[in-house]
């Protein structure tokens, strides 16, 4: 009997409070603690938006300033200022233009039986991160079902598109065959150096 009396602990009840309130105390610290790391940490962030938002104003207007200040100096300019300044752009890209690598590209699209007769390149220019070049195309064949075959290779690489303008029935002692004219839009896959190629006169030139 004495020992199941020693085993009753409800005859000694649970006496010690301090433990309980010490751990509630601590966990109040660590949640206050908590509270206050994330109150720091949002007004950082906070403070580094605003100065972010400050450096995005300030550049926007820099760009709105030197913008207005080029547009008045374009206006100033006299037509023949005008006419030099569009051809020293356009002379820029130029140089910075791959024509090895279009007449490279250009073959590799040809089907045997089509010939270029005629490349005149209207323009040469950015277009974001990119250079273009917009081209005249002349070819030769004596079929449309070759011509049409060339159309596809060229969307197919993704660096021409071309746009049929043109048909021209053409007549000799030995045959017949049509010269078909496109309108191309030519854009390297690659990003040329300025002293990569040799730069072509804008005007054009025939293959």
């Amino acid at each position: 009997m004495s020992i199941l009396t020693d085993l009753n602990l409800a005859t000694r009840p649970f006496r010690n409070r301090v433990l309980p309130y010490l751990t509630a105390t601590l966990l109040a610290g660590v949640a206050a603690l908590l509270v206050v790391v994330c109150l720091i940490w949002l007004k950082q962030n906070s403070d580094v938006n605003k100065i972010q938002a400050e450096r995005i104003n300030t550049a926007n207007a820099e760009i709105s300033r030197l913008k207005g200040e080029g547009e008045k100096v374009q206006q100033q300019l006299t037509p023949d200022q005008k006419a030099i300044l569009s051809a020293s752009h356009r002379l820029v890209a130029n140089k910075q233009f791959g024509w090895s690598r279009l007449f490279a590209d250009l073959e590799s699209v040809l089907p045997g039986s089509v010939s270029a007769s005629r490349i005149v390149v209207n323009n040469i220019y950015n277009d974001g991160a990119k250079i273009k070049a917009d081209l005249e195309l002349a070819v030769l064949s004596r079929d449309y079902a070759s011509v049409d075959t060339l159309i596809r290779n060229m969307q197919n690489t993704g660096l021409f598109q071309p746009e049929l303008r043109g048909q021209d029935l053409q007549k000799s002692d030995r045959m017949t065959y049509s010269e078909f004219t496109f309108r191309v839009i030519y854009t390297p896959n690659y990003q040329p150096s300025a002293a990569s190629d040799v730069a072509m006169n804008t005007n054009g030139g025939d293959r």
